[in-house]
């Protein structure tokens, strides 16, 4: 059985392109403008889309990775576990330590409207 032939770009083109008038109605309406095919298409600009302030905050936000050593790990878990905390929470908190230590702005004055 014979290898069916390659499609070509030009022939997908015309695959999808209106089947032309007959030569009779283009002789006889010489002052026809042609029927326009093309379509205009809006590119990418790869600018960042507006914040929408409804958005989750998996949306929202950046993630990071953190890698930590297991027993590390173990205690931070151990610590939500207690506190019935997520270890997400406890995380920003040790950040919100942190910047108060080093006289930065807390997490809550950086998530105001004129915070940063």
């Amino acid at each position: 059985m014979p290898k069916p032939p390659k499609l070509s770009l030009a022939s997908i083109v015309a695959a999808s392109a209106p089947p032309a008038k007959s030569l009779q109605n283009a002789k006889s309406q010489p002052t026809a403008k042609p029927q326009q095919t093309a379509e205009i298409v809006q590119l990418d600009t790869g600018a960042a889309p507006p914040r929408r302030t409804n958005a989750t905050l998996k949306e929202r936000a950046r993630q990071m990775s953190v890698y930590l050593e297991p027993p590390v790990y173990d205690q931070l878990r151990d610590i939500a576990h207690a506190e019935r905390a997520k270890m997400h929470g406890l995380m920003l908190e040790a950040l919100d330590l942190l910047f108060k230590q080093r006289g930065a702005q807390s997490i809550d004055q950086l998530n105001e409207p004129g915070g940063r």
